[in-house]
């Protein structure tokens, strides 16, 4: 029954899809989004019949975070329904971006007191309305709470809206969008995303078209327990919401957890397409935002699937753009990782160690650059410039939790243990590279990644996997490459690493297995181990008994 449902959700999304207009005209001017283009909502308010479908409409574009669309959307309500308390609650939905802590707090802060202000002295505001403006208080409220608590009060409200309103779909979506952002990085049982996981899957049974139940499927499934599960919705959300820059690019949060890597870069390429589209008329840095978010995930796409110039091409894109204004830590993250993953990745140390801090970096965002400039300095054998790396480091993580950025201060200090680590190993101490590299792992690997991340740029276990098998320990080396691939499937530099360790242990059968699939992970990519590997399948076929 499951899998018949599932083949309905498909067939009518690709006949949704099929039925909808082009996004934009041919003079660049946006026209009125159809639903074909953006999904289906339906949120009852005490607004009026002649505003409905535009909140509608609005509110489909905040599930799919196009959250300038949003703003403009709901403002246009305001404005032809000024006695709309609900629509300053839309603005200030656009502003909080719970997912990536990048919004604008004090816009946001305007906009809902003035949904309580026009609540407050309208009568026809309903108890329900008034419940989703007093829950989203709480995030704006300014008060001694830490952020996380504010949150954490406000998933509770919105679990109570949706206790209270069992028949109000939109309360039960938005409130799994709740758990997800209240998710603890350190909370490797998922106990959340599962919760979120259970409420939207019903809804997602009966509103194959909504946008914002497949989009927080996949924000809740994305980590390495419910990735599969997640795949419906992966590759129904860019159905539903074609025209959305976010909707295309999101599918491939789960195909990177897969390790489904053309899916990925397909995905990808729309949403960066439409994200620079959307740049023309962009009245600030969000649509490059949206950009270099999906540029991100298809550089990191392009690194495993073996396609260097196409890696190397994403690079440049991003170093020949001029500077966007008010861009936020999306772009931070996409501008610092993807050149450090192209250097790092493709073992050029030189290049690596010769990186330069974007100006203006925040400090987290900086020490990405750095702890490749380390890395890369270390395994050139620049010692000098690797130790003023760890050293920088210990400064950014410092300098991170100062601004009360616990995560990505850990995350700093992970990557100042590797580059750590690689002193040690360069300065012929294996026992002290080894425990270094073990204590990154330990770190790392206590907190899961960040939403707006497809990864790190190198796992820490596949650095401790690279030294032990510099210590020819390949059997250790095999294990740990091992491991990687579990939690990140056909991760290329994992599988050649896994592959050359059971080679040169005498395990022939397994290093031929991994040979012949990074082959098929990368069959038209350009990387020098893609011939290495062809020749080690070769060399294995010519001496097979008969031959």
């Amino acid at each position: 029954m499951r899998l018949i449902t599932r083949l309905l959700i498909t067939v009518l999304a690709l006949a949704f899809i099929l039925a909808a207009p082009p996004a934009w005209t041919d003079d660049e001017h946006h026209h009125a989004l159809s639903e074909q283009e953006i999904g289906s909502v339906h949120f009852a308010t005490s607004c009026g019949a002649d505003v409905e479908q535009s909140f509608n409409h609005a509110v489909a574009l905040l599930h799919s975070f196009q959250y300038e669309q949003t703003r403009e959307a709901f403002s246009n309500i305001a404005d032809a329904s000024r006695r709309c308390a609900m629509a300053q609650w839309g603005i200030a939905m656009s502003h909080y971006h719970g997912l990536w802590s990048n919004g604008d707090m004090v816009a946001g802060r305007a906009a809902l007191q003035k949904a309580q202000q026009i609540a407050g002295s309208n009568p026809a505001t309903t108890a329900r309305e008034k419940s989703y403006i007093d829950a989203l208080a709480e995030v704006y409220a300014e008060d001694s709470r830490s952020k996380a608590a504010r949150e954490q009060e406000y998933e509770k409200r919105m679990a109570e809206l949706q206790a209270a309103n069992p028949k109000d779909s939109e309360a039960a979506i938005f409130h799994a969008l709740a758990l997800a952002i209240t998710a603890p990085k350190t909370d490797k049982t998922f106990s959340n995303q599962k919760k979120c996981g259970e409420i939207l899957q019903p809804i997602f049974e009966q509103q194959p078209h909504h946008p914002g139940v497949a989009h927080y499927i996949i924000h809740c499934y994305d980590n390495p327990v419910l990735a599969q599960q997640g795949l419906d919705a992966a590759r129904l959300y860019a159905t539903i919401a074609p025209a959305s820059a976010h909707a295309n690019h999101m599918p491939s949060h789960i195909f990177t957890r897969v390790g489904a890597w053309q899916d990925s870069i397909t995905s990808n390429l729309k949403s960066a397409a439409i994200a620079t589209d959307a740049e023309k008329t962009s009245k600030n840095g969000e649509a490059r935002d949206q950009r270099f978010h999906a540029l991100d995930y298809l550089e990191y796409a392009y690194l495993q699937c073996g396609q260097l110039k196409k890696a190397k091409a994403v690079v440049d894109e991003i170093a020949s753009l001029p500077p966007v204004a008010r861009v936020t830590l999306t772009n931070d993250y996409a501008a610092a990782a993807i050149p450090a993953r192209y250097a790092i990745e493709s073992g050029n140390w030189e290049q690596a160690r010769t990186l330069k801090v974007r100006d203006g970096a925040v400090p987290w965002a900086a020490a990405i650059t750095w702890a490749a400039i380390g890395e890369g300095s270390a395994r050139s054998g620049d010692s000098r410039r690797a130790m003023e790396a760890e050293q920088m480091l210990a400064s950014l993580r410092d300098a991170t939790a100062k601004r009360g950025e616990g995560y990505w201060a850990d995350q700093v200090e992970v990557q100042r243990r590797e580059v750590a680590a690689w002193i040690a190993e360069k300065s012929d101490k294996p026992s002290e590279a080894i425990a270094r590299m073990k204590s990154a792992v330990e770190l790392e690997e206590s907190m899961d990644k960040n939403a707006v991340t497809p990864g790190a740029v190198t796992p820490a276990r596949e650095m401790l996997a690279q030294i032990l098998f510099l210590h020819r320990r390949f059997q250790a080396a095999a294990e740990e490459f091992e491991t990687v691939l579990e939690v990140a499937p056909n991760r290329f530099n994992a599988v050649y690493g896994m592959a050359m360790a059971a080679d040169a242990a005498g395990n022939a059968e397994v290093a031929n297995q991994y040979f012949r699939e990074l082959t098929e992970i990368a069959g038209a990519g350009d990387r020098p181990e893609i011939a290495i590997a062809r020749r080690k399948i070769g060399a294995v076929a010519q001496n097979k008994p008969g031959k």
